[in-house]
C-alpha cells in the first residue's frame, strides 16, 4: 500500500492482483514524505536491488484517532501501523477527508475463478497440493474475496477509490496509471510472486462446475460490478 504526497495518490493494494509487483514499480516514485508499507523479505529484498525505496512512514498518528476508534481500530487489526492490505475505511481515518477526497485512489480486481487458482498455488508451493476443489470448497479462496478484495477499496458495500483497474489489462492499466499521474516514466513491474503457479491453464480447464458455483456465490459482488463470466 502506498500515499504519495509527492504524486498524490493513494494505491490500495488487494490480493492476487500482482499488487507486491505494482508497489515495488511505483516505489521507485515515492518521495521521502511518502508512506509505503512493508513487503515480505524476499519481496524487499528485489526491491533493494532496484534501488528503490523501502517500507517508511507507516506507523500510524495516534493523534488521528479518537479514543474509541483507537482502541476499534488496534483491537480489531492487533498492530499499530499501515500495513500492506490496509483498505479504504482505515486509510482515510489516517490521512483524513482532504488528502483523501484530492488524491488519486486506485487498485486492482482480478477475475474472480482465476484469482483463486493463483491464491492455491501461492498456499500449495509445491507438491504435494491437496486437490484444488477441496481447497475451493473448504472455503479458503474466500480470503481474497471481500476482506482481500472488494471490501478494501469500497465502505458500506460501495466503491470509494477513483479507479479499479483489471488485472486482464494490466499493461493498458499501468500506462494509464503513469500518464494519469504525469510519473517521468512508465512503472516497470518486477515478477514477484509470479513463480509459484505452474499450472498455467484457463480456469476452466482446471475448475469443476461446483468450483464455479462456489465462486460464483462468494465474489457475487466482483462478478456484478465488472461483469466477470465464467
Amino acid at each position: 500500500m502506498i500515499i504519495s504526497h509527492k504524486h498524490k495518490f493513494i494505491f490500495i493494494k488487494t490480493k492476487k492482483t500482482a499488487g507486491t509487483s505494482i508497489e515495488i514499480a511505483l516505489s521507485k516514485f515515492c518521495g521521502e514524505s511518502d508512506v509505503i508499507t512493508t513487503i515480505s523479505p524476499k519481496d524487499e529484498q528485489v526491491r533493494s536491488q532496484f534501488g528503490y525505496r523501502g517500507p517508511q512512514n507507516h506507523l500510524i498518528p495516534f493523534w488521528k484517532y479518537s479514543p474509541r476508534d483507537w482502541v476499534r481500530f488496534v483491537r480489531k487489526r492487533k498492530r499499530r501501523f499501515l500495513y500492506p492490505h490496509s483498505g479504504a475505511r482505515d486509510i482515510c481515518k489516517v490521512v483524513g477527508d482532504e488528502v483523501w477526497n484530492t488524491y488519486f485512489r486506485f487498485c486492482f480486481e482480478r477475475n474472480p475463478w482465476d484469482k483463486a487458482i493463483s491464491l492455491y498455488f501461492w498456499r500449495h508451493k509445491s507438491e504435494p497440493r491437496p486437490p484444488i476443489s477441496e481447497f475451493i470448497q473448504s472455503g479458503k479462496a474466500n480470503l481474497v474475496g471481500g476482506p482481500g478484495g472488494f471490501d478494501l477499496y469500497s465502505v458500506d458495500g460501495e466503491v470509494v477509490v477513483d479507479r479499479v483497474c483489471l488485472y486482464e489489462n494490466l499493461e493498458q492499466e499501468i500506462e494509464y496509471i503513469a500518464n494519469r499521474l504525469n510519473l517521468p516514466e512508465i512503472p516497470q513491474l518486477p515478477r514477484a510472486k509470479s513463480e509459484f503457479r505452474k499450472d498455467k491453464r484457463h480456469y476452466r480447464a482446471i475448475l469443476s462446475e461446483e468450483d464455479r458455483i462456489k465462486i460464483s456465490r462468494v465474489f457475487a459482488r466482483e462478478i456484478a460490478y465488472f461483469g466477470y463470466m465464467f
